[in-house]
This record gives structure tokens, C-alpha cells and sequence, in this order.
């Protein structure tokens, strides 16, 4: 397979051949000095989520801001951090089975922060058995506070599984550990502050209260229990965050530079950017991605390679055929995993290309 040429720096990204991400270097520094100012503010312990960005030097930046440790999705993604040098890092996804157990088991013995989570005796049960002989594994009980994902359905329940925890072989109990629905602070709070009563009744402390979630983002101070938030899509930002209220699209660094390569129709134009560069993940928007240059522009469905736009609403001058746009996503972290690299850059000039190291690992 021939290797596709990469951009290098100084090129304008306009000779940039599509489609193609790019992340604006002063956007994304403000963004991680934004989040961060705000986290020290009320004196929240930050752990930003590599998924959005799987790039260990944007990471090693959010470090330099002041976060403390990251957290990862699974194993294989913490072990391209580790392998970066990071050592505080959470993985927030129930692990089972053998051969994952394994690969825990041989990060936890090489890395002095590792933590992770759980929400059943069967997970708490095949994670002692695999740590019973050797380095303990620190584990926080992941809580449903009304998000309706994973989590223990209530105080009493994470306090049960708290105390399986601190009597299992091989485990320590690290803390709670929440992802909540949006807006819901106060029921996150009345969850974190029942069960730390009942922690506390029976002796058991309780390191780390972690709250999550891009959406909750700058409501995370309604949370006092909480010692630490996670949040990545702040870093780049994109529509959903715009939608949410928490940025404009000035502070979204990522853009994907596509090329207008048909216009079959006044109304009609094809962009060579679909599924494998925009993704076909709506966010519930109704439309694939903001057209920056034409905000009246709708692109209106993706198929592989190809994007196509509705230009109906566009009034004056519309693309033409081999004119370049910029799109903002609805999503960026799946963006980030259709690519093997981004290209950043400053005032329209690139200044460097970084693998996506942690790209397609998906357990």
C-alpha cells in the first residue's frame, strides 16, 4: 500500500490536498488554558479524556495547564500513554476477560497511577482475581446518576460494591466515578453526597469523587462533593459544543478542509468529503457539518467519499468546482479516529503534522 504524502510544515494549507482535518494551534491552546482556568478557579482537579484527541502531545500540553493525570477509554489507549510517559491515568470502561485482564495486569506493573472502574461483583470479581498475586489494582465504582449508561443504580448499591471492593484480593477501592445526563447537577450531587455518608459510616475513605462529561463542562462547581471533572471534546470543541452553549464556533480548532469536486446542479454541490472524513455520527443535528464559508449551505447526506451539499438557501456567490471549504463537525473525537494524522496550523501556514498514536484501539 503506497504511502499518501504528508503535509509539511510551512505549506499553506490551501495547497493541502483533501480532505483533511486541521487544528488551529492558537485555538487550541486557548481552549486548554480556558478549561483549566476555570477548573482552578474552584479548585477542581482536571483529568481531560485523550479519545478526543488520541495524540499523547496534546495531552503532554493539557498536563503543562495544570490537569492532573488523564483518562482513557481502554487498555490499549493507556498503554500508548504509558508508553508516552504518562502514569496517572484512569480508564473508564468496565474490563473483562482473560486476555484484557492480562494486559491491565502488565500496565498496572509498570505504571504507579493506574485506576479503574466498576459496576457489578462480576467485574469486581474477575479484576481480583486477576490482581490477587502481585501489584493491587486501585478500582472506583462507577455510578449511575441518571445518565442511564453504565453505573450501580444508587447510594446503597455503590456502597455495597465499595465494600466488595475493599475486601477483594488484589483491590483497592479508589472512589466514585460518575457520567451524568446533562444539566442534572443537583441529583449528581444528592447520589455523591448519600454515599459518601455511607462510606464514611462504615470507615471506608474515599479518594477520588470523579463527575464527567463535555456537557457538564462549566457547570462542574455544582458538584461540591466532586474532586476531580473529565472532559475532552472541550479541546478542540465543535458544533455540539457550540450548541451546548459552552463556546462559539471562533473557539472550534478543528476543521476538516474539503474540495467542491461537482456541481451537478445550481442547487447542488459534491464535496469530496463523506462518511470517512465527516463521519455520519448527527449529534442530533439534522445535517453532517457547518459549512463555514457558506453557513446557508446544508450538507444533507454522506455516502463513503462523497458529501453533498444543498445550496439552495445560498444567496449571492456559491462554491464552484475545485474550491476548497471549511467544515466544523458535529463531532470531533470520531473524527480523530478516521485519521491516521492531524495537520496543524497557524494563520493559514502549517507547523506540524502528529500521528493519531491512539487510533482504532478499541479494546
Amino acid at each position: 500500500m503506497m504511502d499518501l504524502p504528508r503535509p509539511k510544515a510551512g505549506q499553506p494549507i490551501l495547497d493541502l490536498s483533501t480532505p483533511l482535518p486541521l487544528i488551529d494551534e492558537d485555538v487550541l491552546s486557548a481552549n486548554i488554558a480556558r478549561v483549566q482556568a476555570y477548573m482552578d478557579a474552584h479548585g477542581l482537579k482536571f483529568r481531560p479524556h485523550i479519545k478526543t484527541h488520541k495524540i499523547p502531545a496534546i495531552a503532554k500540553a493539557q498536563v503543562e495547564a495544570g490537569a492532573k493525570g488523564i483518562n482513557c477509554q481502554k487498555i490499549t489507549e493507556a498503554e500508548v500513554f504509558a508508553d508516552a510517559g504518562f502514569d496517572d491515568l484512569l480508564i473508564t470502561f468496565n474490563i473483562l476477560g482473560l486476555e484484557k485482564l492480562e494486559r491491565l495486569k502488565a500496565l498496572n506493573d509498570r505504571i504507579g497511577g493506574l485506576k479503574v472502574v466498576a459496576d457489578s461483583r462480576t467485574t469486581v470479581d474477575g479484576l481480583s482475581q486477576g490482581f490477587a498475586a502481585g501489584r493491587p489494582l486501585t478500582v472506583l465504582v462507577e455510578c449511575d446518576t441518571g445518565g442511564g449508561r453504565c453505573g450501580v443504580r444508587g447510594p446503597e448499591a455503590a456502597v455495597e460494591l465499595a465494600e466488595a471492593i475493599v475486601s477483594a484480593p488484589g483491590l483497592t477501592f479508589g472512589g466514585l466515578l460518575t457520567y451524568p445526563k446533562p444539566d442534572s447537577e443537583a441529583q449528581v450531587e444528592a447520589f455523591f453526597s448519600a454515599t459518601l455518608s455511607a462510606l464514611e459510616a462504615r470507615g471506608i475513605a474515599c479518594p477520588i469523587v470523579s463527575n464527567g462529561g463535555s456537557p457538564s463542562l462549566f457547570s462542574a462547581h455544582k458538584v461540591p462533593s466532586a474532586t476531580e471533572h473529565r472532559s475532552g471534546t472541550y479541546v478542540y470543541n465543535d458544533r455540539s459544543m457550540v450548541r451546548a452553549g459552552h463556546c462559539g464556533f471562533e473557539d472550534c480548532a478543528m476543521h476538516i478542509l474539503a474540495t467542491v469536486v461537482s456541481r451537478p446542479t445550481e442547487d447542488r454541490a459534491i464535496l469530496d468529503a463523506g462518511s470517512k472524513a465527516l463521519t455520519s455520527d448527527l449529534l442530533g443535528f439534522a445535517d453532517f457539518g457547518l459549512i463555514l464559508d457558506y453557513p446557508e449551505a446544508v450538507i444533507t447526506g454522506l455516502s463513503e467519499e462523497h458529501g453533498t451539499v444543498d445550496l439552495s438557501k445560498v444567496t449571492g456567490r456559491k462554491p464552484e468546482i475545485g474550491e476548497k471549504v471549511r467544515i466544523i463537525p458535529n463531532h470531533t473525537c470520531v473524527v480523530s479516529n478516521l485519521f491516521d494524522s492531524m495537520t496543524f496550523q497557524r494563520n493559514g501556514i502549517v507547523t506540524r503534522v502528529e500521528e493519531v498514536k491512539a487510533r482504532g484501539l478499541v479494546w
